[in-house]
């Protein structure tokens, strides 16, 4: 596939640092990059960018990734793309620099009684708390 098709994203999954990715800029590509059907959202739509993440993130059970503002966890793998019109396309240099830094760091999701707190970590602190938390599942402790 020639580069005419694709387009620059920031894919960000949970547990490591984003990364730059050419997509091609269809359906079924882009579906897997998230693990099944899309959803656009756009909290940042002054810049002309969006958020493409997995519809059914949280109620399938996906690892939660990163914190959006002050609102919302994102589920699962996402990407961050530009838009024009109904169109997604590239990240310009500036997004793309924004972006990345915005969601450079992986964050770890403990639980309170009070509900979820977003913790930032390394790529190794996250692989071993997961892999705590699932010996701990499988009563391995």
């Amino acid at each position: 596939m020639s580069n005419e098709n694709k387009i620059r994203i920031l894919y960000v999954q949970p547990g490591k640092y984003p990364e730059e990715q050419l997509a091609a800029n269809e359906l079924h590509p882009l579906q897997r990059l998230v693990g099944g059907y899309m959803q656009a959202v756009y909290p940042w739509s002054k810049d002309k960018v969006a958020l493409i993440c997995n519809d059914s993130g949280k109620v399938d059970g996906l690892p939660l990734n990163r914190c959006i503002e002050d609102y919302d966890v994102i589920a699962g793998n996402f990407f961050i793309c530009g838009f024009s019109g109904e169109e997604f396309c590239s990240l310009t240099d500036k997004q793309f620099r924004y972006y990345e830094k915005l969601f450079r760091t992986p964050e770890l999701f403990l639980p309170t009684p009070i509900g979820i707190m977003p913790m930032k970590c390394t790529p190794d602190q996250y692989r071993r708390l997961m892999q705590e938390r699932s010996a701990a599942n499988r009563g391995e402790r």
